[in-house]
């Protein structure tokens, strides 16, 4: 692999050790490395340097990875994962909703954290390969929707119902194939549910896109996908 090619890693660990032991695995697998032993600048240095990845540690001097996390995601949408010694903060990472991408244990195998690299990595090159500009990028894993740079924050039912009429553009989706798609439990919901759900979709994807309507209503039947401009029926 060219170098200068290679993806550029950002390791933000205080145990000097164990930074310079991943930098060595990683550079062994062809990435880029660069690390540091404390929070305070590690912001900083991600916005200058733009890594293709931040592998983060979550106790750190100078400011924690939490914070660090939070305030890389304010400029930038770069994998994150996030590590830590303290088992019992897995849990509570997850229900923060910090945008990592990943979180891993120590202590690890250098090995299998370079395996997390790849896949994240992967993972994120799938979604992104086929963005084309003015195009939508759907992100499961954090309910976030993508354009140009751009994000927006959806519901777990506002995303689930962009996802399905998102993955089939053209098609018609009746209220009640929708029903079934965004309620797996099979709840009793009425159309103006799912009318609703679709008004608040595209207000917040208006925000995004105010060129664009994206989803069309079908008289009488339902509701389509389309990224082409064109009049909405309703």
């Amino acid at each position: 692999m060219n170098s200068s090619h290679s993806p550029l890693i950002l390791i933000v660990e205080d145990e000097e050790r164990l930074a310079i032991l991943v930098s060595d695995y990683l550079k062994k697998a062809d990435f880029r490395v660069h690390y540091l032993l404390d929070g305070g600048t590690a912001v900083e240095w991600a916005r200058e340097h733009r890594p293709d990845l931040v592998l983060l540690d979550l106790m750190l001097p100078g400011k924690d990875g939490l914070t660090v996390c939070k305030e890389i995601r304010t400029m930038s949408q770069v994998p994150i994962i996030m590590t830590t010694a303290r088992v019992e903060e897995i849990d509570r990472l997850l229900g923060l909703e910090l945008g990592a991408d990943d979180y891993v244990c120590k202590p690890y195998s250098p090995r299998e954290l370079v395996a997390r690299v790849k896949a994240v990595l992967r993972r994120t090159l799938r979604s992104t390969r086929h963005a084309e500009p003015g195009s939508l990028t759907l992100m499961a894993d954090r309910l976030r929707v993508r354009s140009d740079g751009s994000e927006i924050e959806l519901t777990a039912v506002e995303f689930a119902l962009l996802e399905t009429l998102h993955e089939s553009p053209g098609r018609i989706f009746s209220r009640d194939r929708l029903m079934d798609r965004i309620y797996r439990d099979h709840r009793v919901v009425s159309d103006r549910t799912i009318d609703s759900h679709v008004k608040k979709l595209r207000r917040k994807l208006s925000e995004l896109m105010p060129e664009r309507e994206l989803i069309h209503s079908v008289y009488g039947v339902g509701y389509r996908y389309e990224e082409a401009d064109e009049e909405s029926d309703a």
